[in-house]
């Protein structure tokens, strides 16, 4: 039996860190979605999952739960649309602004920030997330084009025309895979068992010599600049920013979509922003009050299924793997 374990174990740790076929699989299986809907619409998904990716780094990984991170989103949406309107229409120049600005904001925000923990974090994030919208929303409406927003237009390089949508959808799938194989390096070095350390018990960790306010930060920061790079291609693909790209209602959407698929882990945070996407754009056309339905899953979620959709696919094909060893021997 124990033997039988282990081979289940290894299996497990198999599917876990491989992270090239990762890559193969996810822009695999977007481009056969892509085949299904909208280019367009299956675009913003894969942006969605980058943002959740980024999110589930600090929630998942480091066990800190923000209501605010759609903060982060409109500052990289920000940052690369005032980039675009005011100084250079570049697409890749507006990426970068974004990133930058992510964590520019996650840099200034991070020392106050990561010193809470619980209720306290989520909602400090949550407030400053607040301060945001009204900034760009009111005072500086002049700048940012307050409730209207702004309207983009991008310049055109060889190898990356925003106007096909193609194209982009091909670009976005490969920030996705790219953003992915970062994280799945990040957290499998010594760096990401030191943040699970922090998230079970960051007493101890402090005890064995390791300055856990550093790490929280750098992770802060890290989290918000690839939520920030989700933001900011989130502008190219609509060619607008507005204020609902910071609206602190749609954290609840982040949030959502890492619990069902599993916080904790990289293919749970892409199966649960699909899911999510999926349940939010196509349950909506059918069914008026569709957020009931959200909600139910949510509790199912909490009571039932805690370890999201991937948890759960792992803990079968655990299972089935240590039956079948068993029979064999």
């Amino acid at each position: 039996m124990d033997l039988s374990n282990e081979k289940g174990e290894e299996v497990t740790s198999k599917i876990r860190d491989s992270g090239g076929l990762g890559v193969i699989l996810i822009a695999l299986g977007f481009t056969i979605l892509g085949t299904g809907t909208s280019i367009h619409r299956t675009t913003d998904f894969i942006i969605f999952c980058i943002f959740v990716l980024g999110f589930d780094l600090l929630y998942g990984h480091m066990g800190r739960l923000s209501f605010g991170h759609m903060l982060f989103f409109g500052s990289g949406a920000y940052a690369a649309g005032l980039l675009v309107r005011y100084i250079t229409p570049h697409p890749l120049l507006a990426l970068l602004a974004g990133i930058c600005g992510g964590a520019l904001v996650g840099g200034i925000l991070g020392p106050v920030v990561v010193r809470a923990t619980g209720a306290c974090f989520a909602l400090i994030n949550l407030a400053f997330n607040q301060v945001g919208h009204f900034l760009a929303l009111v005072a500086f409406a002049k700048v940012t084009g307050g409730e209207d927003g702004l309207s983009l237009t991008f310049s055109k390089i060889p190898f990356l025309n925003i106007s096909n949508p193609k194209v982009f959808f091909g670009f976005t799938i490969f920030c996705l895979c790219l953003v992915y194989y970062f994280l799945k390096r990040l957290t499998s070095s010594p760096y990401g068992i030191l943040l699970r350390t922090i998230r079970e018990n960051e007493t101890r960790a402090q005890f064995i010599g390791y300055n856990t306010f550093q790490y929280k930060w750098i992770t802060f920061v890290i989290s918000s600049s690839i939520s920030a790079f989700a933001g900011a291609l989130a502008t190219l693909n609509y060619g607008y920013v507005n204020p609902s790209f910071i609206d602190p209602t749609r954290n609840v959407e982040v949030v959502f979509a890492a619990l069902i698929g599993g916080a904790g882990s990289l293919y749970g945070a892409i199966l649960g922003g699909v899911s999510y996407m999926v349940i939010s754009n196509y349950l909506a056309r059918y069914i008026p009050r569709w957020e009931i339905f959200l909600g139910l899953a949510l509790l199912l979620l909490v009571f039932k299924f805690k370890e999201g959709i991937w948890g759960n696919i792992l803990a079968v094909w655990k299972r089935r793997t240590q039956a079948r060893s068993v029979n064999r021997t």
